[in-house]
């Protein structure tokens, strides 16, 4: 059976450039993606501050990781029934670690978790080091979805992406990978899903991280084991606006044909 994940793309949190809601309006907001997902019929969600663009590269203020845990936490209460996973933009993995330990979170998805890429936000140095021993003295039980040549990004050694994906598994303690397109909504290359698929058979949980729709199912998932899912069933396509739950149900329903 193939997971889905909706993403909660979060509007600007207090403290970031384009903040304009307080949080008990972003949690309603958040609350009630996740009940469209959920009616869907998708297997968990994803929490990520996608509105506090432009992001710090590296480590995000004190004010993001209480926001953040306040809303996990919400989610956590309100949707017991799915897996829950978060993602602290641009690439800060302590920070959603905690967020995750802090509010019973299932998964924390990191962007660059060992290695260099260079972004439009400056370099993005991989930390699993720091990772994985935070995961250890907080007792957390947390798993670590790891990209393999993150969007809106470039490898800083423009490594073979397989290579890569053995060092995240290998070496940088990765619990599955996920596969995205070059940006937000663009899809993932099929033929690495595959060269990974029969590199790691079903070794390793294998997601894909964008682009994923209704015509593009089939194929992006005949190697993967899921995906993380956004701007396909938001409101006219747009990342920013609201689910909308005919596209989410729509979306759920033609993956659920597929074995």
């Amino acid at each position: 059976m193939k997971t889905l994940y909706g993403v909660i793309h979060l509007p600007a949190l207090p403290g970031a450039p384009a903040a304009a809601l307080d949080l008990d309006a972003i949690e309603a907001r958040a609350l009630a993606d996740a009940a469209a997902y959920a009616e869907a019929g998708f297997g968990g969600l994803v929490l990520e501050n996608y509105g506090d663009a432009p992001f710090l590269a590296d480590r995000v203020g004190a004010e993001t990781v209480a926001a953040m845990a306040r809303l996990a936490r919400a989610l956590r209460l309100a949707r017991p029934d799915l897996a829950l996973g978060v993602n602290v933009l641009r690439n800060d993995g302590e920070a959603a670690l905690a967020v995750a330990a802090a509010a019973g979170a299932d998964f924390i998805r990191v962007n660059v978790l060992g290695g260099v890429s260079w972004s439009d936000q400056g370099p993005l140095v991989g930390r699993a080091a720091g990772i994985l021993r935070l995961r250890r003295s907080l007792g957390s039980a947390a798993r670590i979805f790891a990209d393999v040549d993150v969007k809106h990004a470039v490898m800083a050694a423009h490594a073979d992406p397989v290579h890569q994906a053995e060092d995240l598994l290998e070496r940088a303690g990765a619990d599955a990978l996920v596969v995205s397109g070059r940006a937000t909504g663009a899809e993932p290359d099929a033929a690495l899903l595959k060269r990974l698929r029969e590199r790691f058979g079903g070794g390793a949980a294998l997601l894909v991280g964008s682009g994923l729709r209704e015509d593009n199912a089939a194929v992006l998932l005949a190697d993967a084991d899921g995906a993380i899912v956004g701007t396909a069933v938001k409101e006219g396509g747009v990342t920013s606006r609201p689910v909308d739950p005919a596209a989410a149900r729509r979306l759920a329903e033609s993956v659920g044909h597929l074995l």
